[in-house]
């Protein structure tokens, strides 16, 4: 799936911290995909701005390969975040490319 910065950010933040041995491995392998390479950081530069992460303007996107339990994992929380009124206008492109609520 191809993934934004914006989107990978966010999945990132949405990964449980807690869970049985198989979903804490297959959440580490999960961050190590969606985290950022070297070549990324050069061209991002990334920075710390009154508490928030900015970045130079690209819109590419990276191939991000998902498992069937990495998805489940996602969309049991996007949906948790659905049913809770709790999504952001972050989380819209990644409800669209994960087919949450309709």
């Amino acid at each position: 799936m191809e993934l934004t910065v914006v989107e990978r950010l966010v999945l990132l933040g949405l990964l449980p911290s807690e869970g049985d041995l198989t979903t804490l491995r297959i959440v580490r392998e999960l961050r190590e995909a969606l985290s950022f390479d070297e070549e990324e950081h050069e061209r991002l530069q990334f920075k710390h701005e009154e508490g928030r992460v900015v970045w130079r303007n690209d819109d590419s996107a990276k191939a991000i390969n998902l498992g069937a339990k990495a998805t489940r994992l996602i969309v049991e929380k996007l949906e948790a975040l659905d049913a809770d009124g709790k999504l952001t206008e972050q989380h819209l492109t990644l409800c669209d490319k994960f087919a949450i609520g309709g």
